[in-house]
């Protein structure tokens, strides 16, 4: 996923917030579509960083390994999500809404593999499940509205297949000091 260099945190296509790819040539599917109208498109599946792929399918079910906020095969943010008065680490820290924003990345990353093993997002029955990683400061406790990024984004790009179970879970360090991290099931016909 491509972002401006210039663009201010927080706005459209700004870093931090899932952009524009510079592959493809548009929406091929209506999901696509949904996603073209948020000012998204798919970007290229990230490499696995281990010994690992991004999908694979089981029946009529895609599971998506973790998926990382790589924005153009860049890491955006490293350290622990803190809302600041929490903690007295001189670790990096990322913001809630920065985090949030980061996991409506993971979200499209995690379409993008799910497209990479069956070819059209519109075969997307239902997304069944979704589990959010959040690298958390010991006191904070707010990973449900951190993955809500990855929740809301698939509602909206999705509708009620969007709807999923979802586990939202604090732990102590992300691969490659990734603040959030996103895996998910996906049905398909």
């Amino acid at each position: 996923m491509s972002t401006p260099a210039s663009a201010a945190p927080g706005a459209p296509g700004a870093s931090g917030t899932p952009g524009r790819s510079t592959s493809g040539t548009g929406a091929s599917s209506a999901v696509e579509q949904r996603l073209a109208e948020l000012g998204l498109t798919l970007p290229e599946v990230a490499a696995p960083v281990a010994a690992y792929v991004p999908a694979v399918i089981s029946g009529n079910h895609v599971y998506t390994s973790g998926q990382l906020p790589f924005i153009n095969g860049k890491l955006e943010a490293t350290g622990k999500v803190s809302s600041g008065a929490e903690g007295a680490s001189d670790e990096a820290t990322v913001s809630p809404d920065a985090a949030q924003r980061y996991a409506a990345v993971c979200a499209v990353n995690a379409l993008a593999a799910v497209k990479s093993v069956i070819g059209d997002l519109d075969r997307i029955t239902r997304i069944v499940k979704v589990v959010g990683f959040v690298s958390s400061d010991p006191s904070f406790t707010g990973q449900p509205g951190v993955i809500n990024g990855a929740s809301d984004l698939l509602g909206k790009v999705l509708g009620d297949a969007g709807q999923h179970a979802r586990s939202a879970v604090g732990v102590a360090v992300l691969p490659l000091d990734s603040p959030v991290e996103v895996e998910l099931i996906a049905e398909f016909a």
